[in-house]
């Protein structure tokens, strides 16, 4: 049972990336998956998810330009960036929950991938 984070990389400001999370050994559609972030010297912060009902949310800073989709058939969630700014660089990370809903504190994700590093820079 695992999830692995992949897709990070260098990019100039204002550049896109897709991050993928690849699930295995569970049923994807069952949970609710985020992905959060933890820039250099800072604590880990969430920044959007995808519950197992559809719904979709997302920290106010990342709002209109990432995007969180799913596809349970491959058993993966994406989030793709847009706009990419020198303040999102950043370690980012996904992690599921069996809770419902989306839950922005750490504690009740209970199965977390590995990191993937993003660098925005000129």
């Amino acid at each position: 049972v695992q999830l692995q984070a992949s897709g990070g990389g260098s990019v100039q400001p204002g550049g896109s990336l897709r991050l993928s999370c690849v699930a295995s050994g569970f049923a994807l559609e069952n949970y609710s998956v985020a992905w959060f972030r933890q820039a250099p010297g800072k604590k880990r912060d969430w920044i959007s998810c995808s519950r197992q009902n559809g719904e979709k949310d997302y920290r106010n800073f990342v709002r209109g330009r990432f995007v969180i989709s799913r596809d349970n058939a491959k058993s993966t969630v994406y989030l793709q960036m847009s706009g990419l700014k020198q303040e999102d660089t950043a370690v980012y990370f996904c992690a599921m929950t069996t809770i419902e809903l989306c839950v922005v504190e750490e504690e009740p994700y209970n199965l977390w991938g590995q990191g993937t590093l993003v660098t925005v820079s000129s």
